[in-house]
């Protein structure tokens, strides 16, 4: 079977998503779309986190409510977070109630105000690692990566600054997600406008 297939809509795409509506419009207008704004970049890295054992669709799904438990994903919110908050996200069955990812995304949150006030951004960070990814156009899923070097030198830097959950397999599904490395496969129509986005980021805060 081919792994680039029509969607609803006509186009073709990668076919991971492809059967669920919300799967396919975060295809399409979200994974690999070349994010630079600090909030985005930290909701995704902390839902990344969430999603380590699970089912990217499991978060996907409950994402609405991480949003609401987790104030719109601010920094400087969350990293006020206490007990309290904890405690109320573990009753919250519209998350995933886990006490070790939820502390996790609270600990991140202060790290990237610290990383925000080193680099002037978390962008101008993490983006320095797109310049060092393999970018060699995947034909098919057998062409995809669980880990890279660039990925790995990633998470080894956000653990050394105390990020947690942030191992290099989670760190490439986040390098994924924000664009850094383009993984939409040769043949899928958003490849092409990803990879522009990528490389105009790349010689913003790699160039």
């Amino acid at each position: 079977m081919t792994d680039v297939l029509l969607g609803a809509d006509g186009r073709p795409k990668c076919r991971w998503p492809l059967g669920d509506e919300l799967y396919e419009d975060y295809h399409d207008a979200e994974w690999g779309r070349g994010w630079d704004d600090d909030i985005v970049l930290y909701e995704k890295i902390a839902l990344e986190g969430f999603q380590a054992g699970l089912s990217w669709i499991t978060v996907l799904r409950k994402r609405a409510a991480f949003r609401d438990a987790f104030a719109g994903f601010d920094p400087d919110v969350v990293a006020k977070y206490g007990d309290r908050e904890v405690e109320a996200m573990l009753s919250n069955a519209g998350i995933i109630r886990h006490r070790g990812k939820i502390e996790s995304a609270i600990n991140n949150a202060k790290r990237a105000i610290e990383m925000i006030e080193e680099f002037g951004s978390l962008a101008a960070y993490c983006w320095r690692f797109a310049a060092a990814a393999s970018q060699t156009a995947p034909r098919s899923f057998e062409d995809l990566a669980a880990i890279t070097e660039a990925s790995t030198a990633l998470s080894k830097g956000l653990k050394r600054r105390g990020w947690s959950f942030v191992g290099p397999t989670t760190m490439h599904a986040f390098m994924q997600a924000a664009g850094m490395v383009n993984d939409h496969l040769v043949g899928c129509w958003a490849r092409e406008p990803c990879e522009r986005r990528r490389l105009d980021l790349v010689a913003r805060y790699a160039g």
